[in-house]
């Protein structure tokens, strides 16, 4: 079962890019900084998550006056991520976070890691945005072929 909103976020540390550059990214290296918008999602190529990631990218400065951090998180590996970009969605100008290995952990602890058929071993699509505190202040899994909607997003943001 996927965390609640008023949880307190579970910290993480997992590889990242931002376009090609390779960097660690901790959660709470941001606490008491910035909020954070986690955004699970299934897996790099597909036709939803290829308009997921650039329509966050194309509201990042929206983000940045937010006070927020995005991170995308999904179970793929970094060079998968770097390759994507390249290839297909261009470079994306925040974290994109590989939970590869130990295969899923993150995703685990915010419940979101796909373990039945179809499609196990993947990240659930969704949201969860972390205020300064460390506590979720929205949380919500979405249908895997339907693409989160950011003003839902930005609308709790403004309550920040």
């Amino acid at each position: 079962m996927a965390l609640k909103t008023g949880d307190v976020a579970p910290d993480f540390e997992l590889p990242a890019v931002r376009g090609e550059e390779k960097f660690q990214f901790k959660l709470s290296d941001h606490r008491g900084k910035q909020n954070v918008v986690i955004a699970f999602y299934p897996m790099d190529w597909t036709p939803v998550c290829s308009t997921q990631i650039p329509t966050l990218q194309q509201n990042l400065e929206k983000f940045a006056a937010q006070g927020t951090q995005v991170v995308a998180v999904s179970t793929d590996s970094i060079p998968s991520h770097i390759a994507w970009q390249q290839k297909s969605i261009g470079s994306i100008g925040f974290p994109i976070a590989s939970d590869f290995f130990p295969h899923g952990e993150v995703a685990k602890k915010y419940g979101v890691l796909r373990e039945e058929p179809p499609v196990a071993g993947v990240c659930n699509r969704s949201i969860f945005v972390v205020d300064k505190h460390g506590k979720l202040a929205f949380a919500k899994v979405y249908e895997i072929l339907h693409q989160p909607d950011p003003e839902e997003v930005f609308a709790v943001l403004k309550t920040l």
